[in-house]
C-alpha cells in the first residue's frame, strides 16, 4: 500500500510518495522506448557537478498526457531521420531544495566554467537561474533537444543544456543560421503538439492545460 504523505502550504500541495509512481505518471520508455534518455542530474555532468539528490535510475517520469504527445512528435520526427534526447523530465522537490542549499554556498563553483562562465553565483537567484520551486516537479515539464536518429548526434543548438547565460534566450541573435533553425525546427513541432516553451531556455518546454499544476511531487526519480 503507497504512502502517501500530503503537505498543505499556501494552498500549494507538495506530495511525498514511497515506492510507486502515483496514479497519473509513466516511465516514458515504456510509451515510446527510442526516446534517448540522458538524465543529467543523475550523475556529475552537470551544473554543480554533483548527482543531485531524488535521482537514482536513468529514467524519464512524466505524467500521463506529456507522454502520449512527446510519442508523437518522436513519431514524426523518426520520419525525418531525427529524434528525441531527454535531459529532464519530472524532478523530485528534494532536487529542487539540493539546487537551492547548492545556490547559497557561494564558494562552490566547481562546474562555472563550463555552465556559467559569465554569471556570478550570488546572482542565480535574482537572475532567475535557482528558484525553490520548479514546474518539472508537477511531471509536465520536459528539457530535451534533437538528435539524428541514425547516429545519435544532438543537432547544434548554439548553447549547451543547463547553460547559464543568454546564449541559451530562444531569441539570442549571435549564432549560426544553422542553429537558429534547429532552434526553430524543436520549437515549432513542441508548440504544434501543445507544449508551450520558456523563452530563456530553448530546450525547456512544458504542457498546456497541464494536469497537476499546482502539485509538487518529492517522490524518488527510481
Amino acid at each position: 500500500m503507497k504512502k502517501l504523505i500530503l503537505f498543505i502550504l499556501l494552498g500549494i500541495s507538495f506530495v511525498n510518495f514511497s515506492q510507486n509512481i502515483p496514479k497519473g505518471f509513466v516511465y516514458l520508455d515504456s510509451i515510446v522506448p527510442s526516446i534517448e534518455i540522458e538524465l543529467r542530474y543523475l550523475s556529475s555532468n552537470n551544473f554543480i557537478g554533483k548527482p543531485i539528490d531524488g535521482y537514482k535510475s536513468n529514467c524519464i517520469i512524466v505524467s500521463s498526457e506529456a507522454a502520449k504527445l512527446l510519442k508523437k512528435i518522436q513519431q514524426e520526427l523518426l520520419k525525418k531521420g531525427l529524434g528525441l534526447k531527454i535531459f529532464d523530465a519530472y524532478r523530485p522537490q528534494q532536487a529542487v531544495n539540493h539546487f537551492v542549499k547548492w545556490a547559497k554556498v557561494l564558494n562552490d563553483t566547481l562546474m562555472k566554467n563550463q555552465y556559467y562562465p559569465n554569471v556570478s553565483k550570488s546572482k542565480l537567484f535574482k537572475q532567475g537561474y535557482i528558484a525553490s520551486k520548479s514546474g518539472h516537479s508537477r511531471g509536465s515539464t520536459v528539457d530535451l533537444t534533437i538528435i539524428n536518429s541514425k547516429t545519435g548526434k544532438e543537432l547544434d543548438m548554439g548553447s549547451s543544456y543547463d547553460f547559464f547565460g543568454t546564449q541559451s534566450h530562444y531569441s539570442y541573435k549571435n549564432i549560426s543560421k544553422k542553429q537558429k533553425e534547429n532552434r526553430m525546427l524543436l520549437r515549432k513541432i513542441m508548440l504544434a503538439n501543445n507544449f508551450k516553451p520558456y523563452e530563456n531556455e530553448w530546450w525547456h518546454f512544458t504542457l498546456r492545460n497541464e494536469p497537476f499544476r499546482n502539485t509538487y511531487f518529492n517522490f524518488l526519480v527510481n
